[in-house]
């Protein structure tokens, strides 16, 4: 089906998606080819059953990671790129990343080269799935991580480097305040890496932006702000405020914000704030609030209902889903996608890696890959298909019907190949 098919186009604010969309897909390396063999099936299943037979995804195979070094002798080929480029909507397994020099991260090269700005991680929990947690059904949060800025722009300099010797002079010269706070920066500056972290208001508008657009769209009750604001004023702390200025200047009419409760509460009195808040709830506007991130990481633990839509910084992200990844089952049931809501381009991954000593033993656990093509289908606007899939995960997993990661850890289950797994969620889409 490599030829067969029609491109995805942009069409003003959302996407034109014909019945037979090309998607471009990348199984991956290690355990990669058998979770994309199981969960191809379950997505062609699934949109077959939605639509009898009316809509069809014209699967299209590109090559990133090992494979495509073994066949065509580089990590990432420009025809991958041209691929996600042109057709917008794509999907990969796990990829290797080479070690040494080159690419730090090819997950992290396609998001740069695409421009994807938001890594979409949606967390909830599947009844049976077994958890370190009492009462894992109260997760059920979507992270926007910011996908572009902070750390993971990549600009780090190593000790000893000339290139981090001319960083400490330029502080030293220039900034001789800020040197004086590098530890043993004076004495032994050969010793000191150094980074960069640029944190913008356009991005961080456009990140915050997405997460409310999506909470109006999907009926969510709040976005809260995750940030390190306290210490990083200029960065973290910018990026709160920029996010509270843009839901007041652009969503005023459908949010409320910690902004609007300050000021009553500073005119009115703290109860007259409480008043107005809880009014504009009941009127069903989403509450923007703001979370320092360590408090963060504490309460989506000890209070997991406080937090609904979480818009929040590179490496805060990292942190948080995959933290409330293993409230709810682990890495291996986490979907991630990374999406430019602007220009339309979005590619859904398996946020776990390629385990490599499980390669062909058709045995890992291919919900991952699954759940973001859950998500994929979700932003073609597919929700029929994604929903049947949900409902045979569900099933499966109620009946104890999982594979080996979840088998071991539940009494009397049924132990299932990474192929019989799918299969399983075929057979109780009805």
């Amino acid at each position: 089906m490599a030829n067969a098919g029609e491109r995805i186009a942009k069409n003003g604010g959302g996407l034109s998606v014909p019945d037979n969309p090309i998607i471009p897909f990348i199984r991956g390396d290690g355990t990669g080819p058998d979770i994309w063999r199981a969960a191809e099936a379950v997505f062609d299943a699934a949109v077959e059953k939605a639509y009898g037979g009316r809509r069809k995804i014209a699967w299209r195979e590109t090559y990133a990671g090992q494979a495509a070094f073994d066949r065509l002798g580089t990590w990432l080929p420009d025809e991958t790129v041209a691929a996600f480029q042109e057709c917008l909507v794509g999907i990969k397994g796990p990829l290797t990343t080479p070690v040494g020099g080159g690419i730090r991260s090819l997950n992290v090269a396609l998001r740069q080269l695409l421009d994807l700005y938001v890594c979409l991680r949606p967390v909830r929990h599947f009844a049976g799935v077994p958890s370190p947690v009492k009462k894992p059904e109260l997760v059920d949060m979507v992270v926007f991580r910011e996908n572009t800025e902070d750390i993971y722009a990549g600009i780090e300099y190593a000790a000893g480097t000339p290139e981090a010797a001319r960083f400490l002079e330029f502080l030293k010269n220039d900034f001789p305040d800020d040197f004086d706070r590098v530890r043993f920066g004076a004495e032994h500056g050969e010793t000191v890496g150094v980074g960069v972290k640029p944190v913008s208001r356009v991005g961080t508008e456009r990140l915050v932006r997405a997460a409310l657009n999506y909470a109006i769209e999907y009926g969510r009750k709040s976005v809260t702000i995750v940030h390190k604001g306290n210490i990083m004023k200029f960065t973290e702390g910018a990026f709160r405020d920029w996010g509270y200025a843009l839901a007041e200047r652009e969503f005023g009419g459908k949010t409320y914000t910690w902004g609007q409760w300050s000021r009553t509460a500073e005119a009115e009195g703290e109860d007259a704030a409480n008043a107005e808040q809880q009014a504009a709830l009941d009127a069903g506007k989403i509450l923007v609030k703001d979370a320092i991130a360590d408090i963060a990481l504490q309460q989506a633990l000890t209070r997991p209902t406080e937090f609904d839509v979480i818009a929040t910084l590179n490496l805060n992200g990292d942190y948080l889903s995959d933290a409330l990844a293993a409230q709810v089952g682990g890495i291996g049931i986490a979907p991630g996608g990374n999406i430019n809501y602007d220009t339309g381009h979005a590619i859904f991954e398996a946020t776990h890696g390629t385990a490599p000593k499980y390669a062909n033993l058709d045995q890992v656990n291919p919900s991952s890959v699954i759940l973001s093509g859950v998500l994929m289908l979700e932003y073609l606007g597919w929700r029929e298909a994604g929903g049947l899939i949900v409902k045979g995960m569900e099933a499966s997993v109620q009946q104890k019907r999982v594979t080996y990661d979840f088998e071991r850890l539940m009494e009397g289950a049924t132990k299932l190949k990474t192929s019989e797994f799918g299969q399983s969620i075929i057979d109780h889409m009805d």
